[in-house]
């Protein structure tokens, strides 16, 4: 019979720190490897109380030396990283046709990472832990899933299996189980490693359509955790035609672009693309597929001066799979200019990673939060109890809409 894996060990209570050693290990999570004159700069504490801070956590494993450096004056100076029993943590995209996943530091640096193709959530974590090479134990997962998670509506449709799934994860792993919508865990990733910027918008343009805000540095979720379901705006909206639910974002999924482009593809440019990926590979030689990716890109447009309108944002991200292509930044750009005030447009530098690593970004904050006592409030998350049964934080919800 085969050995189990094995896998890092759950995480005990946390440990009771001093306000000094609180703010050392929130600094070296977000700006490590340091030394301790930096830190003392940072965070103006005296020698002795630098030192007592340090010295506290390194007995507890949670800070470790990382080596040395020299300084400007030639003097060597011990630098700080987070230590072993600071954990790890794993952040999982689960979308409906692959599951991709990485183990991390609090720190947010990946260890270890899987992409399957096929929607095993509970594989691919089993797996991503099986990669992890190092001591320490594991303190979070968080699942970045395609639907609204929140805590003002019952459960319905798709969302369903949510509760479900952070119920499995929970009893085969034995740490807190966080949810939250990808498209949110993809603004957060923007937040955390992309834009530099407090307030911005992401919106992803892929098989569906769907948007995550950021303002002053936070993750705006609305009453039902609904907020950036831009799909649901009135579509089409005139005298003479009435709105039907989600027709918009019907109409800006990929799948209708690839069907209007190939309706009136010409003959004498053979077979027409099949997918969006081969529409902005044929762009390059046909006029045709690029006056396509140019009205869809005036579409998205459309829709982007819209938000800015209701949220001035400064700036709008373009993630998924079509948003991120370059070809679609210039005519974005250039309708928000002609139907509103001026706003920076860009494309994620996080490609296919983004939501992947928005969730590794939420499960390292928690489990800081954690250590540090402060409750860094998820949208969903299901906890272990005393008596070994979960218990959930936070109520979970529906999805009326599905994926976006």
């Amino acid at each position: 019979m085969p050995n189990p894996p094995k896998f890092p060990p759950v995480a005990g209570p946390p440990p009771a720190l001093t306000d000094s050693a609180r703010a050392v290990l929130r600094t070296v999570s977000t700006s490590g490897p340091i030394t301790r004159p930096q830190l003392g700069a940072l965070l103006a504490f005296s020698k002795p109380t630098m030192s007592a801070a340090v010295g506290e956590l390194e007995a507890l494993g949670l800070v470790a030396s990382r080596g040395t450096v020299k300084g400007p004056t030639g003097r060597t100076a011990v630098t700080y990283g987070l230590g072993s029993e600071a954990g790890v943590v794993v952040g999982v995209d689960a979308g409906t046709t692959h599951t991709h996943a990485i183990a991390a530091g609090l720190d947010g640096r990946p260890i270890a990472e899987v992409d399957l193709a096929s929607s095993e959530i509970e594989g691919a974590v089993e797996q991503v832990l099986g990669g992890v090479r190092r001591d320490g134990p594991l303190r979070a997962i968080a699942v970045a899933v395609p639907t609204i998670v929140s805590s003002a509506l019952a459960p319905r449709g798709r969302g369903k299996d949510l509760v479900a799934i952070a119920q499995r994860l929970q009893a085969r792993f034995g740490v807190p189980i966080l949810l939250e919508n990808n498209v949110n865990c993809a603004a957060l990733a923007e937040l955390r490693e992309g834009t530099g910027r407090a307030s911005f918008i992401y919106l992803q343009v892929g098989v569906k359509i769907g948007l995550g805000i950021i303002i002053d540095g936070r993750l705006f979720r609305g009453f039902n955790g609904a907020a950036g379901e831009v799909g649901r705006l009135p579509f089409p909206w005139s005298a003479t035609e009435t709105p039907r639910l989600e027709a918009l974002e019907e109409y800006l999924g990929s799948a209708s672009l690839v069907a209007r482009c190939a309706r009136d593809w010409p003959a004498d440019e053979g077979t027409a693309p099949q997918s969006a990926e081969e529409l902005f590979a044929r762009a390059a030689t046909s006029a045709h597929a690029r006056a396509c990716i140019d009205r869809h890109a005036a579409d998205i447009g459309r829709l982007v001066a819209a938000c800015v309108g209701v949220l001035d944002p400064g700036l709008a991200v373009l993630g998924g799979g079509v948003g991120q292509n370059e070809l679609m930044v210039e005519q974005v750009a250039r309708t928000v200019a002609e139907l509103t005030w001026p706003t920076e447009i860009a494309v994620s530098r996080l490609t296919r990673k983004a939501t992947v690593l928005g969730a590794v970004g939420l499960a390292a904050d928690y489990s800081l939060g954690t250590l540090l006592g402060e409750d860094r409030r998820p949208a969903f998350s299901l906890l272990p109890a005393a008596d070994g049964e979960p218990r959930p934080a936070r109520r979970l919800a529906r999805a009326a809409g599905g994926q976006r």
